[in-house]
């Protein structure tokens, strides 16, 4: 089982992910806090510990996660095809998993070389719409169903 890492959000395009420690979700607008939470089939975003960890090797840097600019960073998981349509569960909080969060040009702006580095298995992670709303925290398990 998967366990929440990181939480982050951001309150504008093009500004830095503000770390933070509990999220209150709701079905209207993602995590309260972040402008992205009201987008359709990318409400929340999240990235494989596991995934951003081989990116970072294959571009030979040790890189903050926080550039990436997804919303969650989960453990012992990595994303494939196999999950869209599957449930996230974290706590009481159900998210249902859309699409691949496909990595864009951005990411080489952070680091060269890190846009191809997301692409291949899914490392850039899983967008997900917000099922029934709730209240999250660091380390709660994660459930994929």
């Amino acid at each position: 089982m998967s366990t929440v890492r990181a939480i982050a959000i951001k309150h504008r395009p093009r500004v830095a992910m503000q770390l933070i420690d509990s999220a209150q979700i709701s079905v209207a607008n993602g995590i309260l806090g972040d402008f992205r939470g009201c987008q359709l089939n990318r409400q929340i975003t999240i990235l494989s510990a596991t995934a951003w960890r081989k990116a970072c090797a294959e571009v030979n840097a040790d890189l903050p996660r926080t550039i990436r600019r997804a919303n969650l960073l989960v453990d012992e998981v990595e994303f494939d095809a196999g999950f869209v349509g599957k449930s996230v569960i974290i706590g009481e909080v159900e998210l249902i998993v859309t699409e691949e969060t496909v990595p864009c040009s951005m990411m080489d702006a952070q680091h060269p070389g890190l846009t191809a580095a997301l692409v291949p298995m899914w490392r850039g992670g899983i967008c997900c719409n917000v099922v029934k709303p709730g209240h999250i925290k660091l380390g709660d398990s994660i459930e994929f169903a």
